[in-house]
């Protein structure tokens, strides 16, 4: 029994780490896209002001 949890525990953990990071981060890397893009419109609109 212990030589099946042992890979389990090896592989497991970092899978479900990182599913859990990606899940966490996902709102904020989407939240910064918005801000990159409404940036980019305003440069646009002051570019064409001039």
């Amino acid at each position: 029994m212990n030589e099946f949890l042992t890979p389990v525990a090896n592989v497991g953990f970092p899978i479900v780490l990182s599913i859990y990071l990606l899940v966490r981060l996902e709102g904020k890397i989407e939240s910064l896209s918005d801000s990159v893009h409404e940036l980019a419109k305003s440069i646009t609109v002051l570019g064409n002001r001039e």
